[in-house]
């Protein structure tokens, strides 16, 4: 189907008049397409990385190299999602409070965009994929806004793997490999 704008309204869920290329702290939610299980698996409350989650790892690990204004905070690969904390910072130095009229080069958009598309370059190559859709079309992102802010982020982020079957991304993943059968789970239900 064509995209025709007189039909197709797509709502952006970015907060509307927000600079996203100003300094700051940002955190991230990218969710993969349809929810499916493709990074590796929860056990024992840890995170367990197979290779595609390996590939996103090291994707996201080398922003900085593309985007110098990019800091990384922390990150959690999950088994259908990845949550992370970026800092674009101004030209010169960094931290969570820049001057106001700081500016970065790239705004956020455009480096998840990237982060993105070559992540799904470098998992869908294996896979013999080319094109595939690896995650969902938006992704939720929130400003930080102050340090105590920062650090419930922070927390929640490195917790995010023990919480996993709490989680309302949770999935229980029936097979193994890159194209798990997944099987959604509720409450004590099997």
């Amino acid at each position: 189907m064509v995209f025709n704008s007189e039909i197709h309204h797509r709502r952006s869920i970015r907060l509307e008049g927000y600079d996203y290329s100003q300094a700051g702290a940002y955190f991230l939610t990218l969710c993969t397409q349809n929810r499916e299980c493709l990074f590796g698996e929860i056990v024992e409350g840890g995170m367990r990385l197979n290779d595609a989650g390996r590939g996103v790892e090291s994707v996201w690990n080398g922003l900085p190299e593309h985007y110098p204004h990019v800091e990384l905070d922390v990150m959690v690969i999950m088994p259908n999602h990845v949550h992370g904390i970026i800092v674009l910072t101004p030209a010169v130095g960094a931290g969570l409070k820049p001057a106001p009229t700081a500016k970065v080069r790239h705004r956020l958009p455009e480096i998840v965009r990237a982060f993105k598309t070559f992540s799904s370059r470098r998992i869908n190559e294996p896979r013999n994929t080319p094109g595939a859709k690896l995650w969902q079309r938006n992704y939720w992102e929130h400003i930080v806004r102050n340090e105590p802010e920062l650090n419930r982020l922070r927390k929640y982020v490195q917790d995010n793997p023990a919480q996993w079957e709490l989680d309302k991304l949770f999935v229980e993943v029936v097979g193994t490999g890159l194209n798990p059968v997944p099987t959604i789970v509720i409450g004590d239900q099997e």
